[in-house]
């Protein structure tokens, strides 16, 4: 690298680190709780709150970008002018929408041609950013979003719009309307709920507590045929749940995970897919989960303790189902423990630093279970985390990584609101042109009535529109196309969000576009495609418990279903789920202390299959196919060898 080129890295990204400070640092001010003695500071008017920190969004982008370029030696004059004219744009398309803000705040005003211009400038610099970003696929999907907008009413057949004025259309749904588009109540849900999580996230990151919960949890699995798997899932698990990106957290854990997954005699493809399954299920596991379930707390109406409820079985089956396969998995490898992954025991630090993971858990629960807000819960816990935090002797030694855990918070935030950004344009335009209920209307005709078919049109749809995206835009995205189809259909609203959830969740292990697994394969040694396979096969409860759900909406705590439900009927749908869970998982590994002809692999998924299904005979059916199938594998083996002797 270059000096000068070395000079505009360090001074590019000490501009980025400022910048990401100063988001987290506003964006907690303005949902800061009184706390008694504390003055309230927010919230901020939206007129300049939202423009003021779309703008610091868009520059912590552009002051990153070319600090890597710089460092690679890839920034060229091409870029210099690209982000003079960027950064240029967003500050008169923000200083504009809080003019304008500020007269929409006291009277009427018409969209004109400037306007619908401004609107166009700040859509395309946000497809721009986000397709640096996060890629091709949310950005592209914008670009038709705003196309369609903008060009509908001249679309034929279904896809017509009612023609109005081009100029108000744009206008008011990509920009300056504060209900609506980039910056409108998706961005702000965003800001007030979302934010401080990911700001508490980005601390527990920084203050080294993820390396203690890893050295921990291959300490306490050892003695275990698949130790350092059931140690990937737990640490996974619980540094998902804080990260609420599966990426993130495959390139966090997976580093050391891994290669003491492959060590213990798994297979590359296997170690790979064990950890991409472990992080994406951390997005759904509580009490923190990923981004998507405040959000979706927001749009239903629901407290967010009532989501944390209703996901609780969801998610303590899917990782069930994922130590099951890897159980399976080493007696078909016939794994024996061995304590040499032992050779970096856990310390009395390590064992302290625990602290510092559990504590913000403890008082969020604490705090939801008292009726705080999300938001004021998170900031809670925060102000409990950054004191603890000195507990572990390199924060105490260097504080100043907290700082630079908060910065990184904030430029985490930006970059999500980037993608938001799209995804408000998207949402926009669906509400503006009225296509989720076109839509839901041509899937009730496909499906002819039938809520299988349209359940599985919409998983397959959720899969599709998810590749390549985050969760949260993916989620929304999705559910404002599939949510109205599906509770069209009679399914509760909460459930129907959960459904679209869980599978925008596994869209980052579903090939062909497995985002997770594949940043599994780069450090397994692994096959992508092989990777994405096998953690497809590990992860397959997150495809099936949704259906099982919306079927027994009583497998979700704290609903209706399941408060009007007796105890008998919980009992049977719990066993029939534990059974399903046996059957299934060692179907999809083909091994039960012995090897599975392919007849009884079949035979073991489909009672899984039955097992799942609301009519009780079906279930009964299931049920006792599979205990006989079980009974056949695991004891009469034992009796027989117990006769011999």
């Amino acid at each position: 690298m270059e000096p000068q080129s070395g000079n505009i890295a360090v001074w590019a990204r000490r501009g980025g680190v400022a910048t990401g400070l100063l988001i987290a640092l506003i964006g907690l001010a303005n949902v800061l709780p009184t706390y008694d003695i504390l003055p309230r500071i927010g919230p901020f008017p939206v007129e300049w709150y939202r423009p003021l920190f779309y703008w610091l969004c868009i520059l912590s982008f552009i002051l990153f970008d070319a600090a890597q370029r710089a460092h690679n030696n890839r920034l060229n004059i091409l870029h210099w002018a690209a982000y003079a004219v960027g950064f240029a744009t967003i500050s008169y398309v923000c200083r504009d929408y809080w003019v304008i803000g500020r007269i929409l705040s006291d009277s009427i005003m018409f969209f004109g041609p400037r306007e619908a211009l401004l609107a166009t400038l700040a859509a395309a610099l946000s497809i721009w950013a986000c397709w640096v970003l996060w890629g091709p696929p949310i950005a592209i999907l914008g670009t038709v979003a705003f196309v369609y907008l903008a060009t509908g009413q001249y679309w034929p057949g279904v896809f017509r719009t009612v023609p109005t004025d081009i100029n108000e259309l744009i206008a008011a749904n990509i920009w300056y309307d504060s209900a609506q588009g980039i910056l409108g109540s998706i961005m702000g849900i965003v800001l007030t709920t979302v934010l401080p999580f990911i700001i508490l996230g980005a601390i527990l990151e920084g203050c080294g507590a993820g390396s203690s919960m890893i050295r921990i949890s291959f300490h306490l699995m050892r003695k275990f045929r698949g130790g350092p798997a059931y140690a990937a899932i737990s640490a996974s698990a619980l540094f998902g749940t804080v990260s609420g990106s599966a990426v993130a957290n495959v390139v966090g854990t997976g580093v050391v995970t891994i290669p003491m997954i492959r060590k213990r005699g798994f297979s590359p493809n296997f170690a790979g897919a064990v950890e991409a399954s472990a992080s994406t299920g951390g997005q759904i596991l509580p009490p923190i989960m990923g981004a998507a379930a405040l959000v979706m707390a927001d749009i239903v109406g629901v407290s967010y303790l009532s989501v944390i409820l209703a996901v609780i079985v969801p998610a303590v089956a899917y990782y069930a189902s994922l130590f099951l396969s890897v159980f399976f998995e080493a007696q078909k490898l016939d794994i024996v423990a061995s304590d040499d992954d032992d050779a970096d025991p856990p310390t009395g630090q390590d064992w302290l630093n625990l602290l510092l993971v559990f504590g913000p858990i403890a008082v969020i629960v604490y705090l939801l279970v008292n009726g705080m807000s999300a938001a004021g819960a998170s900031i809670a816990a925060i102000f409990l985390l950054i004191p603890m935090s000195f507990i572990n002797p390199t924060i105490r030694s260097a504080p100043v990584k907290l700082v630079g855990a908060i910065a990184q918070g904030g430029r985490t935030v930006g970059q999500l609101a980037i993608a938001i950004a799209i995804v408000g344009i998207v949402v926009a335009t669906l509400g503006a042109t009225g296509i989720p209920t076109k839509f839901a209307v041509l899937l009730s005709d496909a499906s002819n009535s039938s809520l299988l078919v349209a359940l599985v049109i919409a998983a397959a749809g959720c899969i599709v529109l998810g590749m390549g995206m985050p969760t949260l835009p993916a989620y929304i995205a999705i559910v404002a196309v599939m949510g109205p189809t599906l509770t069209g259909f009679g399914v509760e609203l909460l459930t129907a969000h959960m459904f679209v959830f869980m599978f925008g969740v596994a869209s980052v292990i579903t090939p062909p576009v497995a985002i997770a697994a594949y940043a599994a394969a780069s450090i397994s040694g692994g096959r992508p495609i092989g990777t994405a396979i096998d953690a497809t096969r590990i992860g397959a409860m997150i495809f099936l418990v949704p259906f099982a759900f919306v079927y027994n909406p009583a497998l979700l705590l704290g609903t209706d279903a399941y408060l009007s439900a007796s105890l008998s009927q919980l009992g049977f749908l719990f066993l029939c789920l534990m059974a399903a869970l046996y059957l299934s998982t060692s179907a999809l590994i083909g091994h039960d202390r012995a090897r599975l002809s392919p007849a009884e692999r079949i035979l073991r998924f489909a009672a899984a299959l039955s097992l799942l299904s609301p009519a009780t005979a079906v279930a009964l059916s299931g049920l006792a196919v599979g205990l006989v199938l079980i009974l056949w594998r695991n004891v009469i083996p034992a009796v027989k060898m117990e006769s011999t002797k």
